[in-house]
């Protein structure tokens, strides 16, 4: 049975969560890094290990049996989750960077080159830029850029003259990391499809607070990591159309994505095992799976509002106090965080006080440092939510957050 929102805010939802049950004392403002883990799904991690602990895809025997049962049907859940067409198109890697990592190597070999242009944009996290800058060098290609407006959202007056025909791959975040920002991805597919240039969605914000539907999106690929998602780490997702799957070249050689193997040459595998070479992380998605049952049971829309809600409450109240400025982000556009600076206040300096405190935020340039200097920033202290965070734990880092500034001036 799915929860109403009242019960998502007003519950004591952070006693599913180990960690949280644990240190009760800690405000856990920090899920845009990683999220904490419900007890189901440890639990489901746990009994794998404990009763299905074998390999998978090349065993007739019944543990081999259990665990492959367990791994694919990880699968389809995530198949599920994403709305996606195929259960082929969900490839499992290591997380988003490793699925941003996947497909730059893959373009670069098989679609990069001299005289090609790789377009991304100035918010992207460091697993959407380097990887690419990285496929850049390699292959000659050159990096171009969707502008940033001054108030946080993606410039889009001249995307039309930069979708030209030379673009062979657009990559961009669907929420940013540091801004809260919620990019119109599918308007922004849209005209990169009618310029023929395939997209890469990067959802590692967006999956844990914003409903996904990869088909109505039209995206070519999106990836997630299931750390994000409250699920565990070194597990993610790279979701691909089949008809750019079945294109581009494997990436990884090794057990499992081959068909046949001789000594001079091999030939590779069918979907998703042309992807997913040698042993994965079996017990991770499970686990991920696990996790995206117990976000489904909680409703995805229910959890947005959620999210949106403490944004706008926590900018609310930080408004009121004339000494921290907050980085933009669009008015009904934003959602899941908050960054902002304290006046003449360090924010590691600032983070270390408030996790004396119990408040555990992000402080640096959370992996965005392009992003920080567009605004003339070396660095933020971020607030993050989860489904686990209500009103009065903004409260209380409002009068943390004033102590702080107090101690250190």
């Amino acid at each position: 049975m799915k929860q109403t929102l009242m019960e998502l805010t007003e519950t004591d939802i952070r006693y599913e969560f180990p960690v949280l049950r644990n240190h009760p004392d800690i405000v856990y403002l920090d899920s845009g890094a990683t999220t904490q883990k419900p007890e189901s799904v440890i639990r489901r991690i746990d009994r794998y290990y404990r009763q299905e602990n074998a390999n998978v895809h090349r065993g007739i025997h019944s543990l081999s049996e259990a665990a492959t049962e367990a791994y694919e049907g990880a699968r389809g859940k995530v198949q599920k989750f994403l709305k996606a067409k195929k259960r082929e198109e969900v490839i499992f890697t290591g997380g988003t960077t490793d699925a941003i990592n996947l497909v730059a190597s893959v373009f670069r070999e098989s679609l990069l080159g001299p005289g090609k242009r790789i377009l991304l944009t100035e918010m992207e996290h460091h697993a959407n830029l380097v990887p690419w800058q990285l496929a850049a060098e390699r292959s000659g290609a050159e990096l171009d850029f969707i502008p940033l407006a001054d108030d946080g959202s993606l410039d889009l007056n001249r995307l039309d003259e930069i979708l030209n025909p030379d673009v062979a791959v657009l990559a961009l975040t669907q929420v940013s990391n540091v801004l809260g920002a919620i990019n119109p991805v599918e308007k922004i597919i849209g005209r990169a499809h009618e310029a023929g240039i395939p997209v890469l969605v990067d959802a590692a914000q967006s999956i844990p607070r914003l409903p996904v539907d990869v088909q109505a999106l039209g995206a070519d690929f999106l990836v997630f990591s299931g750390h994000k998602v409250y699920g565990p780490t070194g597990i993610g997702v790279l979701y691909g159309r089949e008809e750019w799957l079945e294109r581009l070249p494997p990436w990884r050689g090794g057990g499992d994505m081959i068909d046949t193997v001789e000594l001079e040459k091999s030939t590779w595998n069918t979907l998703p095992c042309k992807f997913e070479a040698g042993t994965p992380n079996i017990a991770g998605a499970a686990g991920l799976g696990a996790a995206l049952e117990w976000l489904e049971r909680r409703d995805a829309r229910l959890i947005a509002e959620k999210e949106e809600y403490l944004t706008e409450y926590l900018r609310s109240r930080l408004e009121e106090l004339s000494w921290i400025k907050m980085l933009p982000a669009p008015e009904g556009a934003r959602t899941g965080l908050v960054s902002f600076t304290m006046d003449g206040i360090h924010p590691y300096d600032a983070a270390q006080i408030l996790d004396r405190k119990g408040f555990a935020l992000r402080s640096g340039h959370h992996c965005a440092q392009p992003l920080h200097r567009r605004f003339g920033l070396e660095g933020s202290l971020r607030a993050s939510f989860g489904v686990y965070n209500r009103e009065s734990e903004l409260d209380r880092l409002v009068e943390a957050l004033q102590d702080t500034r107090r101690f250190l001036a």
